[in-house]
Protein backbone atom coordinates (compact mmCIF):
# COMPACT_ATOMS: atom_id res chain seq x y z
CA UNK A 1 0.00 0.00 0.00
CA UNK A 2 2.86 2.38 0.78
CA UNK A 3 4.26 1.94 -2.71
CA UNK A 4 0.81 2.54 -4.22
CA UNK A 5 0.52 5.81 -2.32
CA UNK A 6 4.00 6.98 -3.38
CA UNK A 7 3.18 6.15 -7.01
CA UNK A 8 -0.09 8.06 -6.72
CA UNK A 9 1.72 11.09 -5.28
CA UNK A 10 3.96 11.05 -8.33
CA UNK A 11 1.00 10.81 -10.71
CA UNK A 12 -0.60 13.80 -8.95
CA UNK A 13 2.56 15.88 -9.24
CA UNK A 14 2.97 16.21 -5.46
CA UNK A 15 6.66 16.50 -4.64
CA UNK A 16 6.60 17.19 -0.89
CA UNK A 17 4.70 14.80 1.33
CA UNK A 18 4.69 12.69 4.49
CA UNK A 19 3.07 9.29 5.06
CA UNK A 20 2.15 8.16 8.59
CA UNK A 21 1.21 4.49 8.60
CA UNK A 22 -0.56 2.93 11.59
CA UNK A 23 -1.42 -0.72 12.11
CA UNK A 24 -3.46 -1.20 15.26
CA UNK A 25 -4.83 -4.17 17.16
CA UNK A 26 -7.00 -3.76 20.22
CA UNK A 27 -8.93 -5.68 22.84
CA UNK A 28 -11.85 -3.93 24.51
CA UNK A 29 -13.87 -5.06 27.52
CA UNK A 30 -17.13 -3.50 28.72
CA UNK A 31 -18.49 -4.29 32.20
CA UNK A 32 -21.80 -3.50 33.88
CA UNK A 33 -20.89 -3.67 37.55
CA UNK A 34 -18.78 -6.87 37.70
CA UNK A 35 -20.44 -8.63 34.76
CA UNK A 36 -18.69 -8.66 31.38
CA UNK A 37 -21.23 -7.24 28.96
CA UNK A 38 -19.26 -6.96 25.70
CA UNK A 39 -15.89 -8.10 24.38
CA UNK A 40 -14.53 -6.55 21.18
CA UNK A 41 -11.40 -7.32 19.15
CA UNK A 42 -10.38 -4.90 16.40
CA UNK A 43 -7.63 -4.68 13.77
CA UNK A 44 -7.18 -1.57 11.61
CA UNK A 45 -4.65 -0.40 9.02
CA UNK A 46 -4.65 3.28 8.07
CA UNK A 47 -2.45 5.79 6.30
CA UNK A 48 -2.51 9.52 7.03
CA UNK A 49 -0.92 11.33 4.09
CA UNK A 50 0.09 14.98 4.50
CA UNK A 51 0.64 16.86 1.23
CA UNK A 52 2.46 20.21 1.04
CA UNK A 53 1.83 22.82 -1.63
CA UNK A 54 4.32 25.62 -2.20
CA UNK A 55 3.29 29.03 -3.49
CA UNK A 56 4.38 32.66 -3.46
CA UNK A 57 2.61 35.64 -1.90
CA UNK A 58 3.95 39.20 -1.95
CA UNK A 59 7.32 37.88 -3.01
CA UNK A 60 7.53 35.49 -0.05
CA UNK A 61 7.78 31.70 -0.22
CA UNK A 62 4.69 30.11 1.29
CA UNK A 63 3.50 26.57 1.92
CA UNK A 64 0.15 24.99 2.72
CA UNK A 65 -0.52 21.49 3.99
CA UNK A 66 -3.51 19.18 4.27
CA UNK A 67 -3.80 15.62 5.56
CA UNK A 68 -6.04 12.90 4.15
CA UNK A 69 -6.70 9.37 5.43
CA UNK A 70 -6.34 6.40 3.09
CA UNK A 71 -7.07 2.69 3.61
CA UNK A 72 -5.80 -0.38 1.70
CA UNK A 73 -9.22 -1.21 0.22
CA UNK A 74 -9.29 2.02 -1.82
CA UNK A 75 -8.79 1.81 -5.60
CA UNK A 76 -6.04 3.75 -7.40
CA UNK A 77 -8.66 6.15 -8.72
CA UNK A 78 -9.98 6.79 -5.21
CA UNK A 79 -6.46 7.37 -3.90
CA UNK A 80 -5.71 9.82 -6.74
CA UNK A 81 -8.96 11.66 -6.09
CA UNK A 82 -8.28 11.98 -2.37
CA UNK A 83 -4.72 13.23 -2.91
CA UNK A 84 -5.72 15.71 -5.60
CA UNK A 85 -8.45 17.06 -3.32
CA UNK A 86 -6.02 17.46 -0.43
CA UNK A 87 -3.45 19.18 -2.65
CA UNK A 88 -6.09 21.62 -3.90
CA UNK A 89 -7.21 22.39 -0.35
CA UNK A 90 -3.62 23.00 0.76
CA UNK A 91 -3.54 26.07 -1.48
CA UNK A 92 -6.07 27.80 0.80
CA UNK A 93 -4.04 27.39 4.01
CA UNK A 94 -0.74 29.09 3.22
CA UNK A 95 1.88 30.00 5.83
CA UNK A 96 5.55 31.00 5.56
CA UNK A 97 7.58 28.18 4.04
CA UNK A 98 9.94 26.24 6.27
CA UNK A 99 12.56 23.56 5.93
CA UNK A 100 11.47 19.99 6.59
CA UNK A 101 13.28 18.01 9.31
CA UNK A 102 16.56 16.41 8.33
CA UNK A 103 15.94 12.93 6.91
CA UNK A 104 16.33 10.02 9.32
CA UNK A 105 16.47 6.31 8.54
CA UNK A 106 16.40 3.80 11.41
CA UNK A 107 15.54 0.21 12.11
CA UNK A 108 12.22 -0.42 13.85
CA UNK A 109 12.25 0.46 17.56
CA UNK A 110 10.28 -2.08 19.55
CA UNK A 111 8.60 -1.10 22.81
CA UNK A 112 9.39 -3.28 25.81
CA UNK A 113 7.03 -4.29 28.61
CA UNK A 114 4.16 -6.61 29.39
CA UNK A 115 1.55 -4.65 27.44
CA UNK A 116 3.74 -4.60 24.34
CA UNK A 117 4.32 -8.36 24.31
CA UNK A 118 1.51 -10.21 26.13
CA UNK A 119 -1.78 -11.13 24.42
CA UNK A 120 -3.98 -8.03 24.47
CA UNK A 121 -7.00 -9.86 25.83
CA UNK A 122 -4.87 -11.06 28.72
CA UNK A 123 -3.66 -7.51 29.45
CA UNK A 124 -7.18 -6.11 29.24
CA UNK A 125 -8.42 -8.80 31.62
CA UNK A 126 -5.62 -8.08 34.08
CA UNK A 127 -6.37 -4.34 34.16
CA UNK A 128 -10.12 -4.95 34.46
CA UNK A 129 -9.50 -7.30 37.38
CA UNK A 130 -7.29 -4.63 38.99
CA UNK A 131 -10.08 -2.04 38.77
CA UNK A 132 -12.76 -4.42 40.05
CA UNK A 133 -10.52 -5.54 42.93
CA UNK A 134 -10.95 -2.11 44.49
CA UNK A 135 -14.74 -2.52 44.67
CA UNK A 136 -14.94 -3.64 48.29
CA UNK A 137 -16.94 -0.86 49.95
CA UNK A 138 -20.53 -1.32 51.14
CA UNK A 139 -21.81 2.17 50.39
CA UNK A 140 -20.25 2.76 46.93
CA UNK A 141 -19.59 0.52 43.95
CA UNK A 142 -18.43 0.39 40.32
CA UNK A 143 -21.44 1.03 38.10
CA UNK A 144 -19.65 0.45 34.78
CA UNK A 145 -16.12 -0.11 33.50
CA UNK A 146 -14.49 0.00 30.07
CA UNK A 147 -10.91 -1.16 29.40
CA UNK A 148 -9.14 -0.72 26.05
CA UNK A 149 -5.72 -2.22 25.32
CA UNK A 150 -4.11 -1.07 22.08
CA UNK A 151 -0.90 -2.12 20.33
CA UNK A 152 0.34 -0.32 17.22
CA UNK A 153 3.01 -0.43 14.55
CA UNK A 154 3.81 3.07 13.32
CA UNK A 155 5.90 4.14 10.33
CA UNK A 156 6.85 7.61 9.08
CA UNK A 157 8.04 8.11 5.49
CA UNK A 158 8.72 11.46 3.87
CA UNK A 159 9.66 12.83 0.48
CA UNK A 160 12.93 14.06 2.03
CA UNK A 161 14.04 10.48 2.74
CA UNK A 162 12.88 9.82 6.30
CA UNK A 163 11.90 6.21 6.99
CA UNK A 164 11.46 5.29 10.65
CA UNK A 165 9.13 2.95 12.50
CA UNK A 166 8.29 1.86 16.02
CA UNK A 167 5.79 -0.11 18.06
CA UNK A 168 3.69 1.28 20.89
CA UNK A 169 1.17 0.01 23.41
CA UNK A 170 -1.29 1.70 25.73
CA UNK A 171 -4.02 0.71 28.16
CA UNK A 172 -6.77 3.20 28.76
CA UNK A 173 -10.38 3.25 29.80
CA UNK A 174 -13.04 4.82 31.93
CA UNK A 175 -15.35 3.93 34.79
CA UNK A 176 -18.30 5.25 36.74
CA UNK A 177 -18.48 4.82 40.52
CA UNK A 178 -21.79 5.28 42.32
CA UNK A 179 -23.17 5.78 45.82
CA UNK A 180 -26.96 5.74 46.32
CA UNK A 181 -27.32 6.87 49.93
CA UNK A 182 -27.97 9.40 51.39
CA UNK A 183 -27.87 11.00 47.94
CA UNK A 184 -27.55 9.25 44.59
CA UNK A 185 -24.13 10.25 43.22
CA UNK A 186 -22.13 9.13 40.18
CA UNK A 187 -18.51 10.07 39.49
CA UNK A 188 -16.86 9.55 36.10
CA UNK A 189 -13.11 8.98 35.67
CA UNK A 190 -10.68 8.10 32.90
CA UNK A 191 -7.25 6.44 33.03
CA UNK A 192 -4.34 5.74 30.69
CA UNK A 193 -1.10 3.82 31.22
CA UNK A 194 1.85 2.91 29.02
CA UNK A 195 2.00 -0.56 30.56
CA UNK A 196 -0.07 -2.83 32.78
CA UNK A 197 0.10 -0.84 36.01
CA UNK A 198 -2.46 -2.86 37.94
CA UNK A 199 -1.48 -1.58 41.40
CA UNK A 200 -1.86 2.06 40.37
CA UNK A 201 -5.29 1.45 38.85
CA UNK A 202 -6.53 -0.43 41.93
CA UNK A 203 -5.40 2.43 44.15
CA UNK A 204 -7.03 5.08 41.97
CA UNK A 205 -10.38 3.28 41.69
CA UNK A 206 -10.39 2.70 45.44
CA UNK A 207 -9.80 6.40 46.02
CA UNK A 208 -12.67 7.33 43.69
CA UNK A 209 -15.01 4.89 45.45
CA UNK A 210 -14.24 6.68 48.72
CA UNK A 211 -14.82 10.04 47.04
CA UNK A 212 -18.23 8.87 45.76
CA UNK A 213 -19.29 7.85 49.26
CA UNK A 214 -18.10 11.14 50.72
CA UNK A 215 -19.76 13.16 47.95
CA UNK A 216 -23.10 11.52 48.80
CA UNK A 217 -22.95 12.97 52.30
CA UNK A 218 -21.10 16.21 51.55
CA UNK A 219 -22.55 19.47 52.89
CA UNK A 220 -22.98 22.84 51.15
CA UNK A 221 -21.30 24.80 53.94
CA UNK A 222 -18.27 26.23 52.15
CA UNK A 223 -17.86 29.97 52.75
CA UNK A 224 -16.33 32.34 50.23
CA UNK A 225 -12.82 33.47 51.04
CA UNK A 226 -9.12 32.88 50.58
CA UNK A 227 -7.91 29.34 51.31
CA UNK A 228 -4.74 27.35 51.19
CA UNK A 229 -5.69 24.80 48.52
CA UNK A 230 -4.19 21.32 48.10
CA UNK A 231 -4.46 19.95 44.56
CA UNK A 232 -3.72 16.29 43.90
CA UNK A 233 -3.67 13.66 41.16
CA UNK A 234 -5.06 14.64 37.78
CA UNK A 235 -5.93 18.13 39.03
CA UNK A 236 -2.30 18.90 39.85
CA UNK A 237 -1.24 17.46 36.48
CA UNK A 238 -3.64 19.87 34.74
CA UNK A 239 -2.03 22.83 36.52
CA UNK A 240 1.55 21.75 35.78
CA UNK A 241 0.77 21.35 32.09
CA UNK A 242 0.77 25.17 32.04
CA UNK A 243 4.58 25.13 31.90
CA UNK A 244 4.69 22.81 28.89
CA UNK A 245 2.02 24.76 27.03
CA UNK A 246 3.44 28.22 27.81
CA UNK A 247 6.91 27.19 26.58
CA UNK A 248 5.75 25.65 23.30
CA UNK A 249 6.87 27.22 20.03
CA UNK A 250 3.29 27.62 18.81
CA UNK A 251 2.62 29.86 21.85
CA UNK A 252 5.86 31.82 21.67
CA UNK A 253 6.07 32.51 17.91
CA UNK A 254 2.69 34.35 17.71
CA UNK A 255 3.63 36.10 21.01
CA UNK A 256 0.87 34.53 23.07
CA UNK A 257 3.75 33.78 25.44
CA UNK A 258 6.69 36.09 26.12
CA UNK A 259 8.86 33.38 27.67
CA UNK A 260 12.53 33.08 26.67
CA UNK A 261 15.11 30.49 27.64
CA UNK A 262 16.89 31.57 30.79
CA UNK A 263 13.86 33.45 32.15
CA UNK A 264 12.82 32.91 35.76
CA UNK A 265 9.24 31.96 34.87
CA UNK A 266 8.24 30.91 38.38
CA UNK A 267 9.54 33.61 40.70
CA UNK A 268 9.86 31.19 43.62
CA UNK A 269 9.80 32.95 46.98
CA UNK A 270 9.72 30.34 49.69
CA UNK A 271 8.17 27.24 48.14
CA UNK A 272 9.62 24.52 45.93
CA UNK A 273 11.42 25.75 42.81
CA UNK A 274 9.98 23.79 39.88
CA UNK A 275 12.14 21.45 37.78
CA UNK A 276 10.46 19.78 34.81
CA UNK A 277 11.49 17.58 31.91
CA UNK A 278 9.42 16.55 28.92
CA UNK A 279 9.56 12.88 28.09
CA UNK A 280 8.87 11.23 24.76
CA UNK A 281 6.08 8.65 24.86
CA UNK A 282 7.25 7.36 21.46
CA UNK A 283 10.74 7.29 19.88
CA UNK A 284 9.84 9.44 16.85
CA UNK A 285 7.57 12.42 16.29
CA UNK A 286 4.90 12.48 13.59
CA UNK A 287 7.53 14.20 11.40
CA UNK A 288 10.03 11.40 12.05
CA UNK A 289 12.21 13.44 14.41
CA UNK A 290 14.09 11.24 16.93
CA UNK A 291 12.63 12.09 20.34
CA UNK A 292 14.63 12.34 23.55
CA UNK A 293 13.97 13.65 27.06
CA UNK A 294 14.13 17.45 27.16
CA UNK A 295 15.01 19.51 30.22
CA UNK A 296 12.29 22.18 30.24
CA UNK A 297 12.80 23.97 33.57
CA UNK A 298 15.52 23.94 36.20
CA UNK A 299 14.78 25.55 39.58
CA UNK A 300 12.05 27.75 38.10
CA UNK A 301 14.04 28.91 35.05
CA UNK A 302 13.10 28.01 31.49
CA UNK A 303 15.72 25.79 29.85
CA UNK A 304 14.18 25.08 26.45
CA UNK A 305 11.47 25.84 23.92
CA UNK A 306 9.84 22.90 22.20
CA UNK A 307 7.32 22.08 19.53
CA UNK A 308 6.46 21.03 16.04
CA UNK A 309 8.66 21.67 13.03
CA UNK A 310 7.07 24.76 11.46
CA UNK A 311 6.94 26.95 14.59
CA UNK A 312 10.42 25.89 15.70
CA UNK A 313 11.78 26.83 12.26
CA UNK A 314 10.04 30.20 12.45
CA UNK A 315 11.79 30.84 15.79
CA UNK A 316 15.13 29.75 14.38
CA UNK A 317 15.53 26.76 16.70
CA UNK A 318 15.94 23.07 15.97
CA UNK A 319 12.60 21.20 15.97
CA UNK A 320 12.15 18.96 18.99
CA UNK A 321 8.92 17.17 18.06
CA UNK A 322 5.79 17.28 20.21
CA UNK A 323 5.98 15.72 23.65
CA UNK A 324 3.30 13.72 25.43
CA UNK A 325 4.58 13.24 29.00
CA UNK A 326 5.55 15.70 31.71
CA UNK A 327 8.07 14.74 34.38
CA UNK A 328 8.05 16.96 37.48
CA UNK A 329 11.42 16.14 39.03
CA UNK A 330 10.84 17.84 42.38
CA UNK A 331 11.34 15.30 45.18
CA UNK A 332 8.81 17.14 47.36
CA UNK A 333 9.59 18.87 50.63
CA UNK A 334 6.64 17.59 52.70
CA UNK A 335 4.57 14.46 53.08
CA UNK A 336 0.99 14.53 51.82
CA UNK A 337 -0.26 14.47 55.39
CA UNK A 338 1.96 17.46 56.20
CA UNK A 339 0.56 19.33 53.20
CA UNK A 340 -2.94 18.86 54.62
CA UNK A 341 -1.99 19.90 58.14
CA UNK A 342 -3.31 23.27 59.18
CA UNK A 343 -6.48 24.86 57.76
CA UNK A 344 -6.87 24.16 54.04
CA UNK A 345 -9.24 23.02 51.31
CA UNK A 346 -8.51 19.80 49.42
CA UNK A 347 -10.79 19.66 46.34
CA UNK A 348 -10.72 16.22 44.72
CA UNK A 349 -13.62 16.18 42.22
CA UNK A 350 -14.59 19.05 39.94
CA UNK A 351 -17.35 19.37 37.37
CA UNK A 352 -14.73 20.59 34.88
CA UNK A 353 -11.29 21.58 36.16
CA UNK A 354 -9.36 23.69 33.65
CA UNK A 355 -6.03 25.47 33.24
CA UNK A 356 -5.86 28.49 30.91
CA UNK A 357 -2.32 28.65 29.51
CA UNK A 358 -2.87 32.21 28.25
CA UNK A 359 -3.85 33.83 31.56
CA UNK A 360 -2.55 31.33 34.09
CA UNK A 361 -6.04 30.96 35.57
CA UNK A 362 -6.98 27.58 36.98
CA UNK A 363 -10.15 26.39 38.63
CA UNK A 364 -13.52 24.77 38.36
CA UNK A 365 -16.77 24.04 40.12
CA UNK A 366 -16.34 21.80 43.16
CA UNK A 367 -18.24 18.53 43.32
CA UNK A 368 -16.31 17.25 46.32
CA UNK A 369 -13.70 18.83 48.56
CA UNK A 370 -12.47 18.29 52.10
CA UNK A 371 -12.49 21.32 54.36
CA UNK A 372 -9.71 20.62 56.84
CA UNK A 373 -9.83 22.50 60.14
CA UNK A 374 -8.74 21.56 63.66
CA UNK A 375 -7.59 18.15 62.47
CA UNK A 376 -11.00 17.28 60.97
CA UNK A 377 -11.73 16.76 57.26
CA UNK A 378 -15.36 17.63 56.45
CA UNK A 379 -16.71 16.66 52.98
CA UNK A 380 -18.19 19.72 51.25
CA UNK A 381 -19.73 20.36 47.85
CA UNK A 382 -20.55 23.42 45.76
CA UNK A 383 -18.60 26.59 45.16
CA UNK A 384 -15.56 26.98 42.92
CA UNK A 385 -11.79 27.42 42.99
CA UNK A 386 -10.44 30.45 41.08
CA UNK A 387 -6.64 30.60 41.22
CA UNK A 388 -3.95 32.41 39.22
CA UNK A 389 -0.81 30.29 38.88
CA UNK A 390 1.34 33.35 38.10
CA UNK A 391 0.85 34.30 41.77
CA UNK A 392 0.26 30.90 43.36
CA UNK A 393 3.39 29.26 41.91
CA UNK A 394 5.76 31.37 43.99
CA UNK A 395 5.30 29.44 47.21
CA UNK A 396 3.73 26.13 46.21
CA UNK A 397 4.99 23.08 48.07
CA UNK A 398 5.07 19.55 46.60
CA UNK A 399 4.40 16.24 48.33
CA UNK A 400 7.00 13.51 48.56
CA UNK A 401 4.39 10.94 47.49
CA UNK A 402 4.44 10.31 43.73
CA UNK A 403 1.79 9.90 41.04
CA UNK A 404 2.18 8.23 37.65
CA UNK A 405 0.17 7.91 34.45
CA UNK A 406 0.82 7.76 30.71
CA UNK A 407 1.13 11.55 30.67
CA UNK A 408 2.82 12.39 33.98
CA UNK A 409 5.36 11.36 36.57
CA UNK A 410 5.88 13.50 39.65
CA UNK A 411 4.54 14.61 43.03
CA UNK A 412 1.03 13.46 43.92
CA UNK A 413 -0.02 16.78 45.42
CA UNK A 414 0.93 20.42 45.98
CA UNK A 415 -0.26 23.11 48.39
CA UNK A 416 -1.02 26.62 47.14
CA UNK A 417 -1.48 29.59 49.45
CA UNK A 418 -4.26 32.14 49.43
CA UNK A 419 -6.41 30.86 46.55
CA UNK A 420 -9.77 32.65 46.05
CA UNK A 421 -12.72 30.30 46.58
CA UNK A 422 -16.36 31.15 45.92
CA UNK A 423 -18.49 29.38 48.52
CA UNK A 424 -22.11 28.38 48.90
CA UNK A 425 -22.77 29.53 52.46
CA UNK A 426 -23.23 33.02 53.89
Amino acid sequence: MTERIIEALGRCGISRWRINEKVEESAELFFVKHELDTRRIKDTHKFSVTVFRRAEADGKAMVGKTAVELIPSMTDAQIDGALNGAYYAAGFALNPDYEAPAPVRRETVFKAGELASAPLQQSAGKMAAAALAADTRKESFINSLEVFCHRTFNRVISSEGTDVSYTDAVCKGEYVVQCKEPEDVELFAQFEYGDCDAASLTQRVGEDLRFAADRARAQSILKSGSYDVVLSGVNLVTVLEYYAEKSSADMIYPKYSQWKTGDDVQGCSGGDAVSISLDARVPFSSDGIPMKRLKLMEDGRLSAIHGRTDFCRYLGIEPTGEYGRLICENPGSASFEELKSGPCLWPVVFSDFQMDSFSGHFGGEIRLAYLIEDGRAVPVTGGSVNGILIDAQRDMVFSRERYSSAFYEGPYAARFRGIPVAGTAD
